[in-house]
């Protein structure tokens, strides 16, 4: 492998940002694209499908053969609130492969009798999310249903450009986080993305049941994700 293409690779790992290692299997040579970079033609297409799924392989492209080797941070979900659906979520989401915390502040909530051996932190939001967790590839899941607890990192995971962003709740009680929302302002746009009522409208009526609905909806903006979105943003910084 060309030094270069493995210092970007080694720069993606540090950073938790996707890339694929492009390699054309006529002359040898190899890139490394981003998640979010632009490339043109049938070879980006291949390449975007290759980021939503995670997957490697061979593509052959316009009488041409390339190798796409897929490089995709772990992709994890933080749950604010360590109640009854988030009990549910933790065995479903490790069975699908993700990597998952659970923070609340609230002890008789957050005890390892109730979740086992899994990432639990009994402290505030404020205090857990300062080491920098929220990414593009976290999803955040508010369920405890508290605006002390969850409005703070609802906010954060929306600065962070989240892949996807739930909060329990009714319509009505969303709107009256909005209106907080907006009030530490939050533009419109990104309050926009905020999944809420939680979950896939599957008629879950009971925890268990609201956990499914919530980890498809996570898959779902996870295989979809827009990749203009990250190339807008990349092209505002520039």
């Amino acid at each position: 492998m060309d030094p270069y293409c493995l210092k970007r690779l080694n720069e993606a790992r540090r950073t938790r940002k996707a890339a694929v290692l492009v390699t054309d299997l006529g002359d040898g040579r190899d890139r490394v694209v981003f998640e979010g970079e632009a490339v043109t033609g049938t070879l980006g297409e291949a390449i975007d499908k290759a980021f939503k799924s995670g997957k490697s392989g061979i593509h052959h492209i316009d009488g041409r053969e390339y190798f796409l080797n897929v490089h995709v941070p772990a992709t994890r979900i933080v749950v604010i609130g360590a109640v009854h659906i988030s009990q549910a979520l933790v065995p479903i989401a490790k069975i699908a492969g993700f990597d998952i915390e659970v923070i609340d502040p609230r002890t008789a909530f957050a005890s390892e009798d109730r979740f086992g051996d899994i990432k639990l932190v009994a402290d505030w939001p404020e205090e857990v999310l300062q080491r920098g967790d929220l990414d593009p590839y976290t999803a955040l899941c508010a369920v405890t249903h508290d605006p002390k607890i969850d409005d703070y990192p609802i906010a954060e995971a929306l600065k962070a450009d989240c892949f996807y962003v739930g909060a329990l709740g009714s319509r009505k009680t969303h709107g009256k986080r909005l209106e907080r929302l907006r009030a530490k302002g939050l533009a419109d746009a990104q309050l926009d993305r905020i999944h809420a009522p939680i979950g896939l409208d599957i008629g879950a009526a009971n925890p268990q049941e609201i956990a499914v609905a919530v980890l498809a909806e996570i898959i779902s903006s996870l295989r979809k994700r827009d990749f203009s979105k990250l190339r807008s943003k990349d092209a505002a910084t520039a």
